[in-house]
């Protein structure tokens, strides 16, 4: 039976075997991808896809008269909005 540090060491070879095969299927897949491109003419361009387009950011709605911070109104309240509705204050006075 293998020790612990062998089986360590057999493990750290076999995932360096695995990666080194790793790299040679995807070069070969790559050069197989351009082949097929070149054969029908195919561009990057062709085939679409510029990623999913990033959200804005939302605009406040929100600012605390004191501080001069703002919320979006989305997500959990800051403790200064949860302040003024404790003292009895409507957000809807502290419109940004």
């Amino acid at each position: 039976m293998a020790s612990y540090e062998e089986l360590l060491s057999q493990i750290k070879s076999l995932e360096i075997q695995a990666e080194d095969a790793r790299k040679q299927e995807i070069a070969g897949a790559i050069g197989e991808i351009r082949a097929i491109m070149a054969k029908f003419g195919i561009t990057v361009d062709d085939l679409g896809g510029k990623g999913k387009a990033k959200r804005g950011s939302v605009a406040a709605k929100y600012r605390d008269p004191v501080s001069g911070k703002t919320w979006t109104g989305r997500g959990r309240r800051p403790a200064w909005a949860v302040e003024l509705e404790q003292q009895g204050k409507s957000l809807e006075d502290f419109r940004a």
